[in-house]
């Protein structure tokens, strides 16, 4: 693991240094392990990973290139630690995406189209409609990424589906009383919606901050709760 580790890291100082630059080809296997002074087994292995941290990109039959290495892609590669994420983890992925995502949440309302809105609209219509945990989730997601994309940046829209994705949200909903849990997401879902409408910053800003604390406020509790209901069911 250890020479695959150094592997890696030759690699990428490569990238750093503008020796390879975003969608160039890396030299021939044999070139390039006499070059960076690996085996070749090492190379494979290490080019194997970078590929999965998407700064890599084989192309069947043609060779395998530097990745454009744009911020949102390399991000893709982080979401399964969202997917994975449990307890106090969780609950600090949410942390970070209520610092982010109520801010720019009032950026999008000054930017938002008429069209927009409308399907903002019609999303949480499809929401209210959903008859399954994962769903909701579907639109939930749907209704906070349209928001986000508004403001233009794809590397905020990517971290932010990073630090709350679709495993995660549905696995903290089931974490509640589900029923109250969504009736509550709906509401706040709607009073953002409505600042949106008004074009008002300030006030989308806050009731944004009140929807993701609120879900942070439903898996702390959880947290809480969950020793308790462990050593109840040791009892039984």
């Amino acid at each position: 693991m250890a020479l695959t580790d150094e592997a890696m890291d030759k690699i990428k100082a490569m990238i750093v240094a503008g020796e390879l630059a975003p969608g160039s080809r890396l030299p021939k296997e044999e070139d390039l392990a006499g070059q960076l002074g690996l085996s070749r087994s090492s190379l494979r292995e290490a080019v194997r990973a970078l590929t999965a941290m998407r700064i890599l990109v084989t192309r069947q039959g043609d060779g395998t290139y530097v990745s454009s290495l744009e911020p949102h892609l390399l991000l893709e590669s982080l979401s399964f630690a969202s997917d994975v994420s449990q307890g106090h983890t969780a609950l600090q992925l949410l942390q970070v995406r209520r610092l982010l995502e109520p801010q720019a949440t009032g950026v999008a309302a000054v930017l938002l189209t008429e069209e927009d809105l409308r399907e903002l609209g019609a999303i949480l219509e499809r929401s209210r409609a959903a008859a399954t945990v994962e769903e909701f989730v579907g639109h939930d997601i749907a209704f906070h990424l349209r928001i986000v994309e508004a403001v233009g940046n794809p590397v905020l829209s990517m971290l932010l589906r990073v630090l709350s994705t679709r495993t995660q949200r549905a696995r903290i909903v089931r974490a509640t009383r589900t029923e109250r849990a969504v009736e509550h997401a709906h509401r706040e879902h709607e009073e953002i919606l409505r600042a949106l409408r008004s074009r008002d910053a300030q006030l989308a800003v806050s009731a944004a901050t009140v929807h993701v604390a609120a879900v942070e406020q439903w898996l702390a509790a959880d947290l809480v709760e969950a020793p308790a209901r462990a050593g109840s069911g040791r009892r039984e």
